[in-house]
């Protein structure tokens, strides 16, 4: 990928972040008068998880996914959490198919909006008036140039870690693509992605909430496998290399 590529897919990604904050900034400043403001600076010289350096609603985009996510406004918030727990029962508690689904909205709306068009001269009523739905082609070409660059990234990034010398990056990909594995032979696709969206509806917000003691613990707990990992690396890890060493001597 060449520097100009790079630069111009970070110039449409940007566009697009700062539509989601420029049409959230006059929702968020309505919502505050209902919620308290929860815009925070973070303390100096404390360790944050992950390494950040700013509140979690600016790491998120600060926009509207972020508000949602973060219940800055509870009744879109729980809109949101309703519609997606309508979808996971419909498809899975009724074993309702999509397809089926699909047919049976647009048959429905379609004879209302035909018995409407024709009853509206008897009863003196304009027929509805539905305005044109178009995809406009700036939008998708943004959205399929982001799509396109992040799975070119993600796929330069695991070259990298398959014929990289990072033995502890190779370590936590092949670790958690076996655990992404294990979960996805425990559930089917669309209850898996239900129950991620539930995870960043829940674990967020309440992360927020007690963010200093989340972020002490995992201080701790990051310490304590930093030390067990440098006992792996000494025990198994050291003599691999040494061992390769003394293959490559006596070729």
């Amino acid at each position: 990928m060449t520097g100009h590529e790079y630069m111009s897919m970070e110039k449409v990604a940007g566009k697009i972040a700062g539509g989601f904050s420029s049409s959230s900034s006059s929702s968020s400043s309505g919502s505050d008068d209902d919620t308290p403001s929860h815009s925070k600076s973070l303390k100096p010289n404390v360790y944050r998880l992950f390494g950040r350096e700013k509140p979690l609603h600016q790491v998120l985009g600060a926009g509207k996914p972020a508000d949602v996510l973060l219940w800055r406004n509870k009744r879109i918030s729980g809109s949101v959490f309703g519609c997606a727990t309508a979808v996971w029962v419909v498809f899975e508690l009724l074993d309702y198919h999509l397809i089926t689904l699909i047919c049976h909205i647009l048959i429905l709306t379609l004879i209302t909006l035909f018995l409407w068009s024709h009853v509206s001269n008897f009863i003196d009523k304009p027929p509805p008036n539905i305005p044109d739905a178009v995809f406009p082609d700036k939008c998708v070409l943004e959205v399929a140039s982001i799509v396109r660059y992040k799975m070119n990234q993600a796929l330069g990034h695991l070259r990298h870690v398959a014929f990289g010398s990072d033995v502890k990056s190779f370590l936590a990909v092949v670790c958690g693509l076996w655990i992404l594995s294990v979960i996805g032979s425990c559930f089917n696709f669309l209850t898996l992605v239900y129950i991620v969206f539930v995870l960043l509806h829940t674990v967020l917000v309440m992360y927020e909430k007690y963010e200093d003691k989340v972020d002490s613990f995992s201080e701790k707990a990051i310490i304590e496998l930093k030390k067990q990992y440098v006992e792996f690396d000494k025990k198994v890890l050291s003599k691999i290399h040494k061992g390769k060493l003394k293959e490559k001597k006596k070729d």
